[in-house]
């Protein structure tokens, strides 16, 4: 028993905060984006695809488990206190990702394309640069 918790302990170590601290939830947020539109990367074609697309496939259940998890960033942003526009403009991404992703074939294809996510996370970017911009990052 002691070492189940003692696993236990070191996985929750390696989890990010789960407070409501700006740079935390900018970790966050980026990880779920990138997990969601850039996990992967089709061979031959090089376009990132990430577990939005994949799980998308699969029909009906595979679009609701997407919607809640893109639903999880906007969530984190409201946790962030942002505006009700930006939320409503986040929750239009996600709904218009769900709605036309639950279409067979065509919706496949526009998940291809349509990356709520990343356009859900330039909003979030946007707001901390604003509102917080110590939890800027580099990118090379």
């Amino acid at each position: 028993m002691a070492i189940f918790e003692e696993k236990l302990k070191r996985l929750a170590e390696q989890l990010p905060d789960a407070s409501r601290d700006p740079q935390a939830v900018r970790t966050r947020v980026e990880a779920m984006e990138k997990m969601l539109e850039r996990a992967f990367v089709i061979p031959g074609i090089n376009r990132p695809v990430g577990a939005d697309w994949i799980v998308g496939l699969v029909p009906v259940v595979g679009d609701i488990v997407t919607a809640l998890m893109s639903a999880y960033i906007v969530w984190e942003a409201r946790n962030l206190g942002m505006s009700k526009l930006q939320l409503t403009r986040m929750a239009a991404n996600v709904g218009i990702d769900t709605a036309v992703g639950a279409i067979p074939l065509f919706g496949d294809v526009f998940d291809f394309f349509w990356r709520s996510n990343s356009k859900n996370l330039k909003i979030i970017h946007k707001h901390l640069d604003k509102h917080h911009p110590g939890t800027r990052t580099l990118e090379g």
